[in-house]
């Protein structure tokens, strides 16, 4: 898999430049391919968000920096930014012989390994995707939260075989961003970060190259 470190880049940007590699991959002009980056300050909204889901007004969100986009991957509204590390993997799923949700579950996977990396023990959620710290992994009683913090998303879109966006990972997030959204379309829901549970956390770039390795190992061709 090749890998790049974009650095901070402009959602609007890389999703553009998202298309032209998920183009080059369905024609196989190019290999597996992940990108690696960290956002500018944006809201995204997936095609399941909805007009209740942004709870602040436009005119707060761009006093505070904070652009707003609709995209096309899969869930509900999150927030990107900066100390988030995000990766897009660009990856022929009919090649490595996964359908979307074992690929799901291997992207969950690789951020569970990667947060053991940092001593951040973490699980997933029966019937939720993303991953989680704290807690036992069952919903609590109304059906809306988990329990437990929310630490990193996932929301893919797969066209032609091939799938694109992928997932964000809280490192030294500002976690108040947040609170702009409904995240994840879950009332109530807390995130955090591996800086937050632990009290530190290393660069993202740092974090990176960790995930890296760990979504190598578990994207094997099966």
């Amino acid at each position: 898999m090749k890998l790049t470190w974009f650095g901070t880049v402009d959602y609007v940007e890389m999703l553009a430049l998202q298309r032209e590699f998920h183009e080059s991959r369905v024609t196989n002009e190019i290999p597996d391919t992940l990108l690696l980056l960290e956002h500018s300050h944006v809201i995204t909204l997936g095609r399941r968000t909805l007009e209740t889901h942004v709870l602040s007004e436009p005119t707060v969100l761009a006093d505070a920096g904070i652009d707003v986009e609709e995209t096309d991957r899969g869930g509900e509204a999150t927030y990107h930014g900066p100390g988030q590390l995000v990766a897009y993997p660009i990856v022929d799923l009919r090649a490595l012989g996964l359908g979307p949700a074992s690929y799901v579950t291997a992207l969950e996977q690789a951020i569970i390994e990667t947060l053991a990396v940092y001593f951040v023990e973490a699980h997933r959620v029966k019937g939720r995707t993303g991953i989680w710290v704290a807690g036992d992994g069952e919903e609590s009683g109304d059906g809306n939260n988990p329990v437990g913090r929310k630490i990193a998303a996932i929301g893919v879109r797969i066209s032609r075989g091939v799938a694109m966006h992928g997932l964000a990972l809280n490192v030294s997030t500002d976690l108040s961003m947040f609170d702009h959204i409904v995240p994840c379309g879950m009332p109530g829901l807390d995130v955090t970060s591996i800086e937050a549970e632990q009290g530190a956390a290393p660069p993202v770039k740092i974090v990176a190259e960790v995930l890296a390795e760990k979504l190598a190992e578990v994207l094997i061709p099966v």
